[in-house]
């Protein structure tokens, strides 16, 4: 959904690093059975992880209707020098099926 960078932040406490996030704005990734998707970032993973394991066994409404949509999740990564954002939510696997 978005990302965000704090270059004062990482001028100020973060060691030069070579490689960070390969997410790009716009991807978008499927769970199945609330598993990683191939490709996505294994440390977003486990911020978002009991999320997707939640929504994929039916259970939604976090935190007592924190979301307009009940079956769905706003989650950052733990990156604090350049979080990005994640929408979740629960798609109908009729609109994903191979034609």
């Amino acid at each position: 959904m978005r990302q965000t960078v704090y270059e004062d932040l990482m001028a100020s406490y973060e060691n030069p690093i070579a490689h960070t996030c390969d997410v790009l704005v716009g991807q978008s990734w499927v769970s199945e059975a609330g598993q990683r998707p191939n490709g996505l970032c294994p440390s977003a993973w486990q911020s978002m992880r009991p999320f997707v394991e939640s929504l994929s066994r039916g259970e939604g409404n976090f935190y007592d209707g924190w979301m307009r949509n009940p079956m769905s999740a706003m989650i950052s990564c733990n990156d604090g020098f350049r979080p990005v954002s994640f929408l979740l939510e629960v798609i109908d696997e009729d609109e994903h099926a191979d034609v």
